[in-house]
């Protein structure tokens, strides 16, 4: 694990880091390694089976030690029809699955670990408002408190100043709050020590992103790791239907042997006998074996449409969340987020003037307040949905 010490960490700088040490990264990464094992195992002939004994006569009294024989045999399995061929390709299409969802596994928790930095970055933005807003009404308290010590306003209008001070406070504590248990999220993801100061330096930004729908749907389908898993998966299964009909056809075992014979036994002593091994399919062609396979194929078949719908819905929704949510950022950019701001200082200079009441004020601090922060969550949900379309189509977007 990486010491206790301020990590300064970019959104890449966080992926990076998290594809080097996450732990369920690398479960998903001796996958890969399983599989070739699978395709080592494949690909080896089966072992030569090696015997001896002995054999002796007891008839004419001869015994064991004049009459006895050693007798030795090397056999070998020979498969036939393709078999070994069949296997290989099954799994070399077993690996490559394999790959493919390890990349579907770095998709996902790649979504989740750019959701949780941004979650991080939302929290700040929101503490930094909620301490401007708790900053300038502290000193409205206490210029208010020397007029009210004066009499010029009522005891009512302070408690109200103060009632909102304390609810600013609040919402600095709950922001406080927030970022930590983003910032407990993202350690455990690049696992991290909890002493680990973590600096973001990507900012929540208003980037604008306007993709082609078709070309997305396109490189869904195409590029999309869960969808190639699946059809690796699928040709998999053909070729372990290939491996079923094989297995109709029966093996071979040729067989070798050599025996030695006492002192007293045939004519003979020294003899060599060569074997020849074939099973019947009389009874069992593999049928149940076969039938199995053909549902295998039809059932990673019915996976793969599955997936594919799937793929093209997500698509299609994240696309269409993008276009709300991005239509919500340029609303406030275009002008609601600077007159909220605005009207707030204009309503506290009136006020200091006596042109404004306390209600003003507070009117006008819970909607400016409500405006800044309505515009940090449409920017994040934004930053959201464009991770979404991005893990949706399965590669970054840039434009």
């Amino acid at each position: 694990m990486v010491s206790s010490r301020a990590l300064r960490l970019s959104v890449n700088d966080a992926l990076a880091l998290f594809i080097s040490q996450n732990l369920d990264v690398l479960i998903a990464k001796y996958g890969i390694e399983f599989s070739k094992g699978q395709q080592i195992t494949a690909a080896l002939f089966p072992n030569p089976v090696a015997s001896i004994g002995t054999l002796s006569s007891f008839t004419q009294g001869r015994t064991s030690s004049n009459s006895g024989a050693v007798i030795s045999q090397v056999q070998q399995l020979f498969e036939l029809a393709g078999k070994r061929g069949y296997r290989i390709e099954s799994a070399g299409y077993g690996s490559q699955s394999a790959e493919a969802s390890f990349e579907d596994a770095v998709r996902q928790l790649g979504f989740t670990v750019k959701d949780t930095y941004y979650k991080i970055q939302l929290a700040q933005r929101r503490l930094v408002l909620a301490e401007e807003n708790r900053d300038r009404f502290s000193r409205i308290l206490d210029i208010n408190t020397i007029r009210f010590k004066k009499g010029y306003i009522a005891e009512v209008d302070l408690i109200r100043i103060r009632l909102q001070m304390v609810d600013f406070q609040s919402q600095v504590i709950q922001s406080l709050q927030e970022g930590e248990t983003a910032r407990g999220d993202l350690r455990q993801l690049l696992r991290l020590s909890p002493k680990t100061t973590l600096e973001l330096t990507t900012d929540l930004d208003f980037r604008r992103i306007d993709p082609d729908i078709n070309k997305l749907r396109t490189a869904a389908l195409d590029f999309r790791p869960d969808i190639k898993a699946r059809r690796f998966t699928y040709s998999q299964r053909e070729s372990d239907l290939k491996l079923a009909k094989a297995y109709r056809v029966p093996d071979v075992t040729i067989g070798g042997g050599y025996a030695v014979q006492g002192a007293q036994g045939p004519d003979n002593p020294q003899q060599w006998s060569l074997n020849l091994g074939l099973p019947l399919p009389v009874f069992n062609r593999n049928q149940g074996g076969i039938h199995q396979a053909e549902v295998a194929v039809l059932t990673a078949e019915a996976d793969l449409n599955k997936t594919m719908n799937l793929v093209e819905n997500e698509v299609e929704v994240a696309y269409r969340n993008l276009l709300q949510s991005r239509r919500l950022v340029e609303a406030y950019v275009g002008g609601v987020l600077e007159d909220a701001r605005s009207t707030m200082t204009i309503v506290e200079r009136a006020y200091e003037r006596g042109g404004a009441t306390i209600l003003d004020l507070l009117d006008a601090a819970r909607t400016s307040r409500m405006i800044q922060q309505n515009y940090i969550e449409a920017l994040f949900n934004y930053q959201h949905n464009l991770f979404q379309l991005e893990s949706a189509v399965g590669q970054e977007i840039s434009s």
